[in-house]
C-alpha cells in the first residue's frame, strides 16, 4: 500500500514537555556506570576543582525525568501516541541510532532552575514486515525569566519498533553511511570489559527498560535473555574516545553519534578502533567502529567531533 502524500505521518508533532532534574550524585553515578576511572576524578569526585558532568549525560534525562525512584518503563513510554500513525508497542522496541550535539555544558545541578526535555518527531517510517522507525529530536532546555529558553543539547535519535510495520506509511530516506577511511590503520584502539551486572548499574541512571534486566523480557524479544543498553555501549565508547583523544576534558567533545548494529550481552568485551580524519583547526572529525570481542560490530557509523589534545592522535590505550 502506497503512503498517502497528503499525510505528514506525525512529522512535526511535539510531545508534551517533560520536566527534568538532576543532582551532583546523578552525575557521579553516570560517570561511574560508563567506566570513568580513578585518574578522572573531575567526573567522580564532587569536590574536585574541575568537577563536571560527563558531556553525554543529557542523553539519560528523557528517561529519568525528575524521578528519584524506579518507574514503570513500559507505562511511561506508551503514554503519548503520535497522531497519524499506529500506536506502537513499546515492549518491542530497540534503539536505531543516536547523535548528540553539545551546545553548552550543563550545570552541576538543576536545583533552583527549570529544565525540560522537548521531543519533536522528525519522521515515522514503515519498513514493512521488519518494523517501523520513529526519528526524533530531543532538546534539553532551560526555561529562563521573561519566556526565553536556552538549549543545552540536541539528540537526534531513531527507535525501531520490531515487527510493527506494514501500515502504509512512507519508507523513509536511505541512511547515510560514515565508514572509516579505507586502508588506514586505526589511530587509537581501546577495549572496555562489561560485567554481568553492568546493565543493572547503568539502569539506575533512569533507563529502567526490563529488556536490560529481566531474562524473560529479553527472551520475548528474541535475544535469549537480557542484553546491554545500546546507550551503555554508546556512552562507554564516547568515554574511551574522549579519554584517548581529548584528555578527558568534557569541553573537547562537540558531537557524538553511532548506529546500534547488534546486541551486546552482559560480560562481553567491547573493542573500539578510532580514526582521526585529515583536516585542520582545533575540531577534528573522527570515525570509529566498536565490536564485541570475537563477535559482531555493535556500533557502526560512528563519528564524533573532538578537539584533540596535543600528542593524543597516536596514543594507544
Amino acid at each position: 500500500m502506497a503512503p498517502d502524500p497528503e499525510k505528514n505521518f506525525g512529522v512535526g508533532f511535539v510531545h508534551p514537555e517533560v520536566p527534568v532534574s538532576w543532582l551532583k550524585r546523578d552525575l557521579l553515578l553516570f560517570a561511574n556506570s560508563i567506566g570513568a576511572t580513578e585518574d578522572e576524578l573531575h567526573f567522580l569526585y564532587e569536590l574536585h576543582p574541575s568537577f563536571a558532568a560527563f558531556p553525554t549525560y543529557p542523553i539519560i534525562l528523557p528517561f529519568k525525568h525528575t524521578d528519584t525512584d524506579v518507574i514503570d518503563f513500559y507505562a511511561r513510554n506508551s503514554s503519548t501516541p503520535i497522531p497519524g500513525v499506529p500506536k506502537f508497542d513499546s515492549k518491542r522496541v530497540v534503539d536505531g541510532e543516536r547523535k548528540i550535539i553539545l551546545l553548552h555544558p550543563i550545570p552541576l545541578s538543576s536545583a533552583g532552575r527549570t529544565f525540560v526535555s522537548r521531543t519533536i518527531v522528525l519522521g515515522v517510517y514503515d519498513k514493512g514486515a521488519p518494523g517501523s522507525v520513529v526519528e526524533t529530536e530531543t532538546q534539553l532546555l532551560e526555561k529562563l525569566p521573561g519566556g526565553d529558553e536556552k538549549v543545552y543539547s540536541k539528540v537526534i535519535g531513531s527507535a525501531f519498533f520490531v515487527k510493527q510495520g506494514g501500515w502504509g506509511g512512507p519508507k523513509g530516506p536511505k541512511g547515510v553511511n560514515y565508514p572509516p577511511p579505507e586502508g588506514k590503520k586505526a589511530d587509537v584502539s581501546f577495549s572496555h570489559a562489561t560485567t554481568k551486572t553492568s546493565a543493572l548499574l547503568y539502569r539506575l541512571n533512569g533507563d529502567y527498560n526490563p529488556l536490560h534486566a529481566s531474562p524473560e523480557a529479553g527472551a520475548k524479544m528474541g535475544f535469549g535473555g537480557a542484553i546491554m543498553h545500546g546507550l551503555y555501549s554508546w556512552n562507554t565508547t564516547c568515554h574511551g574516545i574522549l579519554k584517548a583523544l581529548g584528555g578527558s576534558d568534557p569541553a573537547n567533545m562537540r558531537e557524538f553519534a553511532a548506529r546500534f548494529a547488534s546486541p551486546v550481552l552482559p560480560g562481553d568485551v567491547l573493542e573500539t578502533d578510532v580514526w582521526v580524519l585529515d583536516g585542520e583547526g582545533e575540531w577534528r572529525e573522527v570515525r570509529f567502529v566498536t565490536k564485541v570481542k570475537g563477535g559482531k560490530v555493535c556500533l557502526s557509523n560512528g563519528r564524533a567531533m573532538v578537539r584533540l589534545v596535543a600528542g593524543k592522535k597516536e596514543s594507544k590505550l
